[in-house]
């Protein structure tokens, strides 16, 4: 073989070798790695829950705000869902500043013991660290929403100088909801 077909061989031997690791390389890069399997619960280990809806939620938040309004009352209501997220809050023209807060406390705290938070403010002769909870406000104004006997959400509303007021006007929220 002469010195030109040697190099010309040998080039294109290199080239062929050199194509052929750059392709392993590439394919090797390209391929995803095996995720692993997903764990599927077993039968038995998930519950599921009844929630209200944004538009339910809204509802809500809305009627007990129109209730106010009825009666001249500037307040501030919220909505939460059963895990205490709120869902809505809505605050009326002219509202105290610290009305939306505590409008979400007191739902907070009504869906937690699925009980209105006048009836609540009650317990707090026999057990008074119950306020010390973070995020509750044991002060009228605060109505749970059920569905089967159980909390599903609360309506609070604050803002209104008395709580009674409050409390009527989340009742009217939760009211609104059998609708």
């Amino acid at each position: 073989m002469n010195r030109t077909k040697k190099i010309l061989l040998g080039a294109t031997t290199a080239a062929a070798l050199a194509a052929g690791t750059f392709g392993a390389v590439s394919a090797n890069a390209a391929a995803p790695e095996a995720a692993p399997a997903a764990a599927t619960a077993a039968r038995g280990n998930t519950t599921t829950s009844t929630h209200l809806t944004v538009e339910a939620a809204t509802k809500a938040a809305q009627a007990a705000l129109n209730a106010a309004k009825k009666e001249n009352q500037r307040v501030s209501v919220a909505v939460v869902d059963r895990n205490g997220n709120t869902i809505v809050t809505l605050r009326g023209d002219g509202a105290g500043p610290q009305s939306p807060e505590s409008a979400v406390r007191k739902a907070y705290t009504a869906v937690s013991w699925n009980a209105p938070t006048s009836e609540l403010a009650k317990r707090l002769t026999n057990a008074p660290t119950l306020k010390d909870i973070p995020n509750t406000l044991f002060l009228a104004g605060g109505a749970p929403v059920t569905a089967n006997n159980a909390p599903i959400a609360a309506v609070g509303v604050a803002g209104a100088p008395s709580g009674d007021l409050d409390e009527k006007f989340a009742q009217a929220g939760v009211a609104s909801l059998g609708r």
